[in-house]
């Protein structure tokens, strides 16, 4: 979460029509596992790393960090969305101080084309809009990947720049919260 974050972590569950925003437990490190080992869900974050490196280094308690939500269908965690500041050294931002929140998202495969993304992206901005109003939110994903584009434009993130990064081209998108004019 950006530094001007409020300091409660972390909020309490985010319920939608299908799913649940909430912090993760110990029932949730084998999920974990799966998104950083999964060829699918990695193709475009530099692929999937070794199961067995995994086993030994994701935590009982994984992802339990200010900005990370797991996404829970029917008790069970299908991804995760993150709210992280956007590293200062990586190209793009909207700000001289590179003060953005940037939003990042996982899904298990099996989780894919049923909106779920959507779904929890739109659930976790709305939180965040809540909680620091005025604040920017980016999104950075390669410009292969349509996916990631087509989520892009329906949670209303419009396109800033494009630029080269780890030897692909990067789209680079910001958020605001609509804000009703008096």
């Amino acid at each position: 979460m950006p530094e001007s974050a409020p300091a409660t972590w972390p909020p309490a569950p985010i319920r939608t029509e299908r799913l649940v925003l909430r912090e993760s437990e110990a029932r949730d490190r084998a999920a974990f596992i799966e998104l950083f080992a999964s060829p699918e869900v990695r193709t475009y974050l530099g692929g999937p790393r070794p199961r067995d490196e995994l086993e030994r280094a994701v935590p009982e308690l994984p992802g339990r960090r200010p900005g990370l939500f797991v996404i829970d269908l029917d008790g069970t965690m299908i991804g995760t969305v993150t709210l992280d500041r956007r590293d200062a050294e990586r190209p793009g931002h909207l700000r001289p101080d590179a003060g953005e929140a940037e939003l990042g998202y996982m899904f298990l495969p099996e989780a894919w084309g049923r909106g779920y993304a959507a779904e929890a992206c739109a659930a976790a901005l709305g939180w965040f809009a809540d909680t620091l109003p005025g604040m920017p939110v980016v999104l950075c994903t390669q410009a292969a990947n349509d996916r990631s584009l087509r989520l892009a434009a329906k949670l209303g993130f419009v396109e800033v720049q494009r630029f080269e990064e780890w030897g692909a081209e990067q789209w680079f998108g910001m958020w605001s919260p609509v804000t009703p004019s008096c």
